[in-house]
């Protein structure tokens, strides 16, 4: 087991606040435990870790990985909306009312050959 003392970051954010707790964790620690011992489920009731996805520095990363001093652990807020679908409505739409061809999908007046 690594003695070496890690200082880490925990961080989670809603739109109207967010939290960053800085924390001390023993070399070796994972990011799962790193977050319980954070404290920052007790300030967010929406956390659940078998749901929500976590990363380090903004790449996504798995529970069991150990993170290393000075990294910022975050964790994610779950989509709203599955961006693909959005697309797909919204090229439907365009081609329903015209702007758009309805067998390429491209713009109605583009006369490419």
């Amino acid at each position: 087991m690594n003695e070496q003392q890690l200082t880490i970051e925990v961080v989670y954010g809603l739109p109207e606040r967010q939290k960053i707790m800085v924390v001390q964790v023993a070399g070796g620690t994972t990011v799962e435990d790193a977050i319980v011992q954070s404290g920052i489920m007790q300030h967010f009731d929406d956390i659940d870790l078998t749901k929500n996805a976590v990363g380090i520095w903004n790449k996504t990363c798995k529970l069991s990985d150990q993170p290393r001093n000075g990294d910022r652990i975050e964790i994610y807020r779950p989509l709203v909306a599955d961006p693909k679908e959005i697309r797909r409505r919204r090229a439907e739409k365009a081609k329903l009312e015209g702007r758009a061809d309805k067998v390429t999908g491209g713009r109605p007046d583009d006369k490419r050959k």
